[in-house]
């Protein structure tokens, strides 16, 4: 599976990097981890971090068989199969490239353990929905944000690797021009918040 784009882990690092200021989490989930490219690039900041990563595609479980993934979960945040399973379990939650879905924000706070920290980035702006729900805003940043559904992102899992490996690449390419092209538009701004589960959130 080829490795992302430098652009790419430049700006998947800058994300990892808003989380130096608190100590190394013992755990952290990725919602719609794909590839699991975020976890990769920021286990360069959190060596000693496990990461486990969350989507609806087969993806995931390649992910996690490649160990880019301590633990690959394949479904959506929002089913409460999942949210149950994996209640209060994650000191990290990374909500990235979205948009500021109650539900999932809900069920996002769920599966974070009190004290833990949700890293949403998204063109909506979450605070009031997390304020409501109990959480301390930590921090709040306007910046270029991840290109929307990223091609490389959605192809379908059942291919057969001679039909993936050029697919895939074209697809990055695409991601990548598409992201040059975004720049300056209203998908270049993006809310980058970090909240707070207190402990008596619900």
């Amino acid at each position: 599976m080829p490795a992302p784009t430098a652009p790419s882990v430049r700006r998947l690092r800058s994300t990892a990097r808003a989380m130096l200021r608190f100590p190394e989490p013992e755990s952290w989930l990725d919602v719609d981890t794909g590839d699991a490219d975020f976890p990769e690039a920021a286990r360069t900041f959190f060596p000693y971090t496990a990461f486990d990563g969350l989507d609806p595609s087969p993806r995931v479980l390649h992910a996690q068989a490649i160990e880019r993934l301590e633990e690959g979960y394949q479904g959506r945040l929002t089913d409460p199969r999942i949210t149950a399973r994996l209640r209060a379990r994650y000191d990290v939650v990374s909500l990235l490239n979205r948009h500021a879905d109650p539900e999932e924000l809900r069920a996002a706070l769920a599966v974070l353990r009190p004290g833990g920290h949700l890293l949403v980035e998204s063109p909506d702006d979450p605070r009031a929905e997390l304020e409501s729900r109990g959480c301390t805003i930590i921090a709040t940043a306007r910046r270029s944000a991840h290109v929307p559904a990223r091609l490389a992102g959605r192809l379908p899992g059942t291919l057969p690797p001679w039909v993936t490996g050029p697919l895939t690449s074209t697809a990055r390419a695409l991601d990548h021009t598409l992201a040059l092209l975004l720049a300056g538009t209203c998908f270049a701004k993006a809310y980058r918040v970090i909240a707070r589960k207190e402990p008596s959130a619900p």
